[in-house]
Formats: C-alpha cells, sequence, structure tokens
C-alpha cells in the first residue's frame, strides 16, 4: 500500500499570498461557504505541489479522492463515503450506464439516484482497463480514457465527449486505494532518483577488456557508441515504424495492438501502469526492422542460437511512453542481456545477484516475485532506503545511442523518462554458460524456464547441441572452474546458484 507519512506528518507550506488573502469564510468551486474552523481538507493537488522539495505533479482529475492519512487532520468528521453525498438525476434509459459510471450526472430526469461515492468508485480507471482488455482485447481505438474506450465500443450512439464534462467536487473522501494509482500516475520523477549516477561507462574498448573486466567478473557497464552505424538509430520513429508495419499486430501487454493503435494510446495515457509494447517476434513479423540494427561486437557469442528455432525468445522490441518499464526481475533462463536505446531515454537500477532489492520479495523456488504495483510506488516507499546501504545500487541513466550491459543474476528494474524505442537481446557466452545449464536443470526448471514450449527438455536439447557444435567445450568450462574454486575462499565457493554460481549436476 502506498505510504501516506508524508502527509500524516509533514504540515503543508502554504505560500504568503494565500496566508494574507484568507478571509472568514472561504467557498469551494460549487459555491458553498464553509466557516474557515471547518474548511475541507487541501486538495491533495495542491497539498503536493506547495511541499518544498517533496513531489512535483502532473495536473489532472481524481474527483477529490485524498489519501486516508489526511481524514485524521482533517477539521471535520464528514466522510462521503458513510452518508452519500449528493445525487445524480437520470434517465430511465440510461440508468445502467449511471450505475456503471458511464455519465457524470447530467440533470435529465428523476427516475433513480446514484451517490457519488459510488460514482467515484466506478470512474476508477484501472477497472476500466480491465473490462478493455478483457473484452476488446487489442481491437481497440483508445478514446483519452479507458472508461471512454469502452463505452465509444459498446455504445457507438454514446456521445463520449460528454464524461466528464461537468466538474463534479467532491469533499472528504478518503481512500488509499483510489488515491494510490492517481497519485502514481501523476507524480514527477524527482531529482534525487534520477541524480545518482555510478555505473562505469567505456567507448571504442576493445572485446577482449569488456570481457576482462565485466563480463568475467559479472558486473554491468554502459557502452558508448555502439549504434553509430544502425540504420535504426537514424530511422527509428513512430512515422517511419507506422509506414513499415503497417497492419502487423504487436505483443502489448496481453493484447495484440498495431503500431499506430498503441501510439496513439500512448500519447494519451496517464496511468500508473502503462502498457508496454515488448514483442519477441519483431524481426519475424516485420524482416526489415531485423535488418536495421546489429547486435554489437561485445555480445556476439550467443550459444543458444546453436538450438536454431527451438531457441527460447532471446530478442525484443520495447516500445513505451514515459512512466512505462519493468519492475524488478532477474532475467530468464540465467541470461545475460544488452539493452541499447534507440530514441528516448531510461533510468536503470540494478542489484548484485546476493542483494535482493527493498520492496521485493522472491519466493523460496524464485518461481515468483511479489513487488510494488508501480516502479513510482518503488521509489517512493523504497528507494531512499538504499542510500545507507553498504552495496548499494548500480545506477544511471540510459540515453539514446548507449548501450547497457546487464550481467547473468543481477536484480534490475528501468523505467522510461520520456517516449522511447529501444532494442535488448538475451545471450548465452562462454563465461555464463555454466549457470544457464545448471538452472535448466533445476527441480523446478518447468516453472523457472520461460521462452520456450518445451521447458523440461531444454536443458538436454541444449547441452547435446553445444557438445555437437562446440565439443569439449563444457568439460574444458568445469575444468577451469574447478581450478578456479581451489583457491577461493570457502564462503565463495557455496554461493547459491542464484548468484551466479553454479554445482556441476548438469551433467
Amino acid at each position: 500500500m502506498l505510504s501516506c507519512k508524508r502527509l500524516l506528518f509533514k504540515p503543508t507550506k502554504l505560500n504568503n499570498t494565500k496566508k494574507k488573502n484568507r478571509a472568514k469564510t472561504t467557498t469551494n468551486q460549487n459555491g458553498s461557504k464553509f466557516p474557515i474552523n471547518q474548511q475541507p481538507t487541501i486538495d491533495p493537488v495542491e497539498e503536493y505541489e506547495q511541499e518544498e522539495n517533496v513531489f512535483s505533479l502532473r495536473t489532472s482529475i481524481n474527483h477529490g479522492v485524498q489519501p486516508l492519512g489526511n481524514f485524521f487532520l482533517s477539521s471535520t468528521s464528514q466522510n462521503s463515503r458513510d452518508i452519500g453525498l449528493g445525487n445524480f438525476k437520470i434517465l430511465s434509459d440510461e440508468l445502467v450506464l449511471e450505475i456503471l459510471g458511464l455519465l457524470d450526472g447530467s440533470s435529465l430526469g428523476i427516475i433513480a439516484t446514484v451517490s457519488k461515492s459510488l460514482f467515484i468508485f466506478c470512474a476508477h480507471e484501472p477497472l476500466w482497463r480491465n473490462l478493455v482488455l478483457e473484452t476488446l482485447k487489442g481491437g481497440f481505438l483508445f478514446n483519452g480514457s479507458w472508461r471512454k474506450t469502452y463505452i465509444a465500443a459498446h455504445f457507438p450512439c454514446f456521445n463520449v465527449s460528454s464524461i466528464g464534462s461537468c466538474g463534479l467536487s467532491i469533499r472528504d473522501f478518503y481512500s488509499d486505494y483510489l488515491f494510490q494509482s492517481w497519485l502514481c500516475a501523476n507524480l514527477e520523477m524527482k531529482h534525487e532518483w534520477l541524480g545518482r549516477d555510478n555505473i562505469p561507462r567505456r567507448k571504442g574498448i576493445s572485446v577482449e577488456d569488456f570481457i576482462l573486466n565485466f563480463e568475467e567478473p559479472n558486473k554491468p557497464v554502459l557502452l558508448e557508441g555502439c549504434l553509430d552505424n544502425w540504420v535504426a538509430k537514424d530511422k527509428w520513429d513512430k512515422d517511419y515504424l507506422i509506414k513499415t508495419c503497417g497492419d502487423v499486430m504487436f505483443s502489448v501487454g496481453p493484447v495484440e495492438m498495431k503500431l499506430e493503435d498503441y501510439f496513439k494510446y500512448s500519447e494519451l495515457i496517464r496511468e500508473e501502469r502503462p502498457l508496454y509494447l515488448f514483442d519477441p517476434k519483431f524481426a519475424e513479423k516485420v524482416p526489415k526492422l531485423g535488418n536495421e540494427y546489429e547486435v554489437p561486437v561485445y555480445f556476439r557469442e550467443d550459444l543458444f542460437s546453436v538450438l536454431g528455432e527451438e531457441r527460447p525468445d532471446y530478442r525484443w522490441i520495447i516500445i513505451g511512453p514515459a512512466g512505462s518499464g519493468s519492475s524488478f526481475h532477474i532475467d530468464p533462463n540465467s541470461t545475460s542481456a544488452w539493452n541499447a536505446v534507440i530514441k528516448g531515454s531510461k533510468k536503470w537500477v540494478l542489484f548484485p545477484p546476493e542483494v535482493v532489492p527493498p520492496g521485493v520479495h522472491p519466493s523460496p523456488d524464485g518461481a515468483e516475485v511479489a513487488c510494488p504495483v508501480s516502479i513510482v510506488e518503488w521509489f517512493m516507499n523504497f528507494y531512499g532506503a538504499t542510500k545507507d546501504w553498504k552495496k548499494r545500487p548500480i545506477e544511471c541513466v540510459c540515453k539514446a545511442g548507449e548501450v547497457l550491459f546487464v550481467p547473468n543474476g543481477w536484480w534490475h528494474m528501468v523505467i522510461n523518462l520520456e517516449e522511447s524505442i529501444a532494442i535488448t537481446q538475451n545471450f548465452v557466452s562462454r563465461r555464463n554458460l555454466l549457470n544457464v545449464l545448471e538452472f535448466l536443470q533445476k527441480p523446478n526448471a518447468s516453472d523457472l524456464v520461460s521462452g520456450t514450449r518445451d521447458r523440461v527438455n531444454l536443458h538436454n536439447k541444449f547441452k547435446e547441441a553445444i557438445d555437437a557444435a562446440i565439443p569439449g567445450t563444457i568439460d574444458q568450462l568445469v575444468s577451469k572452474a574447478e581450478e578456479r574454486m581451489k583457491i577461493l575462499p570457502y564462503w565463495e565457493t557455496v554461493a547459491d546458484s542464484n548468484s551466479g554460481g553454479f554445482k556441476f549436476s548438469f551433467c
């Protein structure tokens, strides 16, 4: 649940002008007057904007919903959920739409009434998002909000432009559930969340240098200049991609969408968890896209390629608006990865394999991970704690033209700071081949392995393919690892396999 400690314990700072002009009574947007000692609680947007060095908010309507913590400090004990402030007057043939929250309270008749509290809950955007995705799949045109999108699709004769136009103002309504998603959708990223940059940056290093200093020790690095010869670097923007891809459907969260429809959505949306275009088959769907980028020289040894068409998913085109991204996870199948930003910029936070990020709770077998609902929520509630950690996270902002190397086993999250287009690939090199084989042979491999239809037999298929393509490689790597372990301190030799260690049980 979103923490409201700042609202409870940090007093609101009002500017001097408002203090001087304050009269004995004040008037709300509806024209009602209240004595000073009974004023409604300050609007949450105004409160956040007036607190110094706290948060900066975009503006959007949330019907006056406030966090439950404000109820504790409110000068009135009134709670609109308890008494159902106000009623809507509606026509009988629009009763169903009214109850669903499709109308904002037009005075067209006197047939039925609905409380403002019910209206607020029925207008909650995440609920309408679920309805759209479940009923329309990818076959929808985003209409500025999920509610309007659903109505336009199911009730084409209804004038959706009238929705949200009445300007309802509801006082003293408290709900952490409703306030949380609105707040996370409208917070700007704080400067202190973006200021830390402690990742090594390199340009023009040799492959040998990369292997010695970063891949072998399993450390992240940001590489510059790798995209200089990419056609995609100069061409890939909205117009080019829409024209090139036409009516091809791409994977967007749980649905499939055309790029044109997705870009329209991403331009208009403002929500806690924007849909993320993350398609593993883009190069097969549009071969031209696959030909307009090339794998950087540092990552060209990709041993999963010996499986041919049976290899797990390994490359994705990634497109998303500001605020979209991926919450904390470890890349699949114990692979390493590289992520190249073509347009936009991304904030990265990475933790080494032995450090579980705060607020993240993996299950004992690693099959599931519980974490905050949204990335912004994690920054609000947990990012500050990492300042005092002995093993602080690796952080950076990866900009257009730059590539981030994500070593196997590292926890990482990423949030787009602006609309972004990127390519990412997961790979297996000799440096992490033993880890991958060990991972694929775990007792619960059928739950952990991803990106392939045959999760159970992937280990045997991969090992046999490696032995056929490059005979003796696995034995050489095992012998080398055993020699290395003889000279390591004991506690390093018993590292958990999730942290990059191995047990030689895959043979």
